[in-house]
């Protein structure tokens, strides 16, 4: 067949899918079916490739064109042959409404009624009784969203008033997608339901999809919904509309509302009768990636694309990534997005369309949030760790049966602060914490109280949890209603059950979480959070500090906690050091944009596997995977005799820490000792290697190249763009946090360089012989560099320069400059006070280069042009690499050149190396 018979074929399949019978012109039959799509149907400009009926009246027109063709151009061929039909055929309207081009794999439509009537994509076509309805509206959706009536303020506060305003006027400029950023307890989704609400009555609206992505967060909004009194009619949304909370998989045909999990509507999608209520326990964030298998939504006739004629998806940062953002692209439907804390992904999915932004430190201002103090918890194992010494018992837990055996240690027992509550449960230091917090904290900040706040502490996994719970219980000398656990591992009570007591009851007074209670659940009544778990994400930690944020009433409070007089504040307890660094957003595997496909699987082919080279490559291969034809599948497969996904796995796993240190510890166990950082960093490079090794095939990455050269479309979905004003300000929100996380990182890096002067090999050198005859070399920086990562992991180049900015922008230059593995160098001298400025390593290597340049001519050594381009890119190995040898001349770029013959000529083979330890020496001292 040809590409255009196929994409018929595909095409015919879709309209059959979606309810349409298919016939030729020449054979007829109108009343076979209400909708009826025929073929080669004449008009004044030719035959059209099929025009839609509904009910014997034409509705609409479609342009079909082969696969793989742009559709963007099109639209104007279709409205050729909406005009000039037979006269003996009924019609809707002239020229016809509905105009449709379609591909075979992308469909496009637009309702010429529309202002302002532009094309859209869409999942599948509409079903026939679907654009029957809308021929028989006196005027479209999108007409009808530019006249709605002005909002009354009344009932609403600015934030909410402000949001709907905004959000109906994107509405109105037909902006598909809309994003809503409003802090924790600001009632976004109360301005849903209001929102909602004037679209149904005012917008015309058939139904309105509320996605959560958790079972309780679903309860909340339906009583959002049932509690909503309506601004002008008074009575209660639940009166006037039927709201549908899914319980089951079947969405009720007069729900004006329906409320599910994405989950559920991912089960409902694929088709599937029953879905387990518990997989609803928990958010899409804990049910984490994509599983192995693949899991494609496809078009399903019970659930038509129209379905729904608006989405509102709530917590959305959680919800627009693989299987679930299927579930968001299927309806064609508006969409709003919900959330507090959205990152760059986030803006991008929602087309920047920021329409609303209201953070924590406005709504503190307009009294909708309480502000926070921080109380820090330091306890000298959760710093270091502890040894246990050889001949010591200790208990051995299995974790899936939670059988102990005792067992005396042959050996010292060594283990760091990261084990702690994953490999390794200390028990004292959860107690000294817990002890802490009930002798000193609460006396100190909560002086008259009789009855200890409500409290939520969040542990590191249910284990954990398990242990918090008990010492908890212990401590405070009292009884299980005290303190509850709340995580998707609880089996006795409903969570459900224990949110709501937690909530309104007197007991529990503290609840332990992992992440069932950490984002979305509303526990206004709280007063402390407890961080015994670290946070990496700054969204996800915005998310969990927002549970204590909540506004309630003072007679409110008082009903859960009777002594309390008011909640003005709520207290941060920090065991952890979380609020000591700040939170870097959730960075996407792609991490070198800007490398080539060809180059990046050259870099890892020949050995380069740092986390940026084989996350962003896995990233790669996991997109062409999915565009890869059953040819070009099996030509990768047979080349590299392994899956695409198994290549793309290993790569992931090379990345991920934790793997490395289980297999470390699987291999220590098997020799009978305790497992080293040695140990760990020998099981990552093996992860490494094996995961680079295929790539060391030429073949492979040429075939993988050239595939991927025909296949791919690169997107940049992160790059913010934005019109560069004539003046910059400067803001200055969190300039004193910025400064304390910042002051807090340094002395940490000034005390660990201190410490370890004598034990690392680079500190050793740079505190005894600064400008000395040894040098520092790379292995010695990366060594230096793994082992502040092991300590820290935000003790990096590029983090230890902003805080020295910020703390000291004086003394600080090249802020903007490319960071590398080598300024550490020149922190370590300026936090030591060997450098009175601090500046990138390469800008010292470069002054110093300028002055040796100077020193040889002024003793008359002349260079040849050529000759100075060598020497330029031999400053520049050295200025990343502290070192230029040989053999570095055969390597990019001075092979382009020539590589070591050529520079052996122009140099002289005896003056060459001479002139590169020279070089060596003089810059990189």
């Amino acid at each position: 067949m040809t590409p255009e018979q196929r994409a018929r074929m595909e095409i015919d399949r879709q309209l059959v899918a979606a309810g349409w019978v298919i016939q030729d012109y020449r054979s007829a039959n109108l009343f076979a079916q209400d909708g009826v799509a025929l073929r080669e149907v004449p008009t004044a400009a030719g035959p059209c490739d099929y025009m839609l009926f509904f009910q014997r009246k034409a509705v609409g027109i479609i342009e079909a064109k082969p696969e793989g063709t742009s559709l963007i151009g099109v639209s104007e061929q279709t409205d050729k042959y909406a005009t000039g039909l037979p006269p003996q055929l009924k019609r809707v309207g002239d020229p016809l409404p509905f105009a449709y081009e379609a591909n075979g794999v992308e469909v496009q439509f637009r309702d010429r009624r529309d202002p302002d009537s532009r094309s859209r994509l869409i999942f599948a076509f509409h079903r026939p009784e679907t654009l029957g309805a809308w021929a028989r509206e006196r005027s479209t959706l999108r007409a009808r969203l530019r006249g709605l009536p002005p909002l009354a303020r009344t009932g609403f506060r600015d934030a909410q008033f402000e949001a709907i305003g905004k959000l109906e006027t994107s509405m109105a400029a037909d902006r598909p997608r809309a994003l809503i950023q409003m802090t924790m307890g600001s009632g976004k989704s109360y301005t849903a339901v209001a929102s909602s609400y004037r679209l149904l009555k005012f917008g015309g609206a058939r139904r309105i999809l509320f996605l959560v992505d958790r079972g309780n967060l679903g309860d909340q909004a339906m009583g959002e919904f049932t509690n909503f009194t309506t601004p002008d009619d008074g009575r209660k949304f639940t009166e006037l509309y039927n709201v549908q909370n899914l319980k089951s998989n079947r969405i009720d045909p007069d729900a004006a509302v329906v409320i599910t999990t994405i989950q559920r509507l991912y089960s409902i999608l694929r088709g599937e009768e029953e879905f387990d209520p518990g997989n609803e326990e928990r958010s899409v964030f804990e049910l984490g990636g994509d599983s192995p298998e693949e899991r494609t939504v496809v078009y399903n006739p019970r659930v038509p694309v129209e379905t729904f004629d608006f989405m509102i998806a709530d917590e959305c940062h959680r919800s627009i990534y693989g299987t679930w953002r299927q579930v968001l692209d299927y309806f064609d439907a508006f969409l709003t997005g919900l959330t507090a804390t959205p990152d760059a992904r986030t803006i991008a999915f929602f087309n920047s369309n920021l329409v609303m932004e209201y953070g924590h430190e406005r709504a503190v201002a307009d009294k909708v949030n309480v502000n926070f103090d921080v109380y820090r918890i330091r306890t000298r194992i959760s710093a270091e760790g502890a040894q246990v010494a050889a001949g010591e018992y200790l208990d051995y837990k299995d974790r899936r049966t939670g059988r102990k055996e005792l067992r005396q240690l042959a050996d010292d027992f060594e283990y760091g602060a990261v084990q702690l509550d994953r490999s390794v449960v200390a028990t004292d230091q959860i107690r000294t914490i817990l002890r802490e917090y009930k002798n000193t904290v609460l006396p100190l900040v909560f002086p008259d109280r009789t009855y200890v706040p409500k409290t939520l502490i969040f542990a590191k996994n249910d284990l954990h949890a398990d242990d918090i719970v008990r010492i908890v219980r212990e401590e405070f000398g009292r009884g299980n209603d005290f303190c509850k656990k709340i995580t998707s591992g609880v089996t006795g009570e409903r969570t459900e059950t224990l949110i709501q007591q937690f909530r309104n009851e007197h007991n529990p007074r503290v609840a332990v979480t992992v992440d069932m209670i950490a984002t979305g659940t509303d526990v206004k009544a709280l007063e402390v959070l407890l961080f015994m778990r670290d946070v990496k994400s700054r969204g996800y930690f915005d998310q969990m500090k927002g549970r204590g944020t909540r506004v309630i009433s003072d007679d409110e409070l008082r009903k859960v906690s009777s002594d309390a007089r008011a909640k003005d504040f709520f207290l941060l307890v920090d065991a952890v050091g979380v609020t000591e660094h700040d939170q870097s957003e959730a960075r996407p595997l792609e991490r070198q944009r800007s490398v080539a496909l060809d180059k990046l699987l050259h870099n890892v082919g020949l050995g380069d596997t740092n986390d940026a080279a084989l996350s962003s490559l896995a990233s790669r291969l996991a997109r062409l995977d999915r565009h890869l034809n059953p040819t070009q599948r099996s030509e990768i497969e047979t080349l590299a005799g392994q899956p695409v996904v198994a290549l793309t796995r290993a790569l992931l796993d090379a990345t991920n820490p934790d793997l490395a240190r289980q297999q470390a510890e699987q291999q220590a166990a098997s020799k009978g000792r305790a497992v080293t950082e040695d140990d760990v960093e020998e099981a990552s490079e093996v992860l490494r290697d094996a995961a680079a090794r295929p790539f060391a095939d030429p073949a492979l990455r040429n075939l993988l190249t050239d595939t991927a050269r025909r296949n791919e479309l690169v997107i940049d979905q992160l790059s913010r763009d934005e019109v560069l004003p004539g003046e910059h300000t400067v803001r200055e929100d969190g300039e004193a946090l910025a400064r304390r996380v910042a002051e807090g990182r340094v002395q940490n890096f000034r005390a660990f360089i201190e410490a370890h002067k004598d034990d690392i090999d680079a500190l050793s050198i740079l505190y005894s012989q600064p400008y000395g005859r040894r040098r520092v070399t790379y292995r010695q920086i990366r060594e230096l560099s793994r082992a502040l990562e092991r300590h820290d992991a935000h003790l990096t180049p590029e983090r230890l320069y902003e805080d020295y900015a910020t703390l000291d922008s004086e003394h600080v230059q090249g802020q903007l400059a490319r960071r590398m593995l080598a300024d550490l160098v020149a922190l370590v001298r300026f936090a030591i006070g060997q450098a009175r400025v601090l500046e990138p390593f390469g800008h010292t290597v470069q002054q110093r280069f300028d002055r040796w340049l100077a020193d040889q001519e002024e003793a008359g050594r002349a260079f040849t042009d050529e000759q100075r381009r060598w020497l330029t890119l031999i400053r520049d190995r050295v200025g990343t690499d502290l070192a230029a040898g040989e053999r570095d001349l055969n390597d990019v770029p001075f092979n382009e050149l020539g590589g070591l013959t050529r520079a052996r000529q122009l140099f002289g083979a005896e003056e060459l190396g001479r002139l590169l330890d020279e070089l060596t020496d003089v810059l990189a001292a």
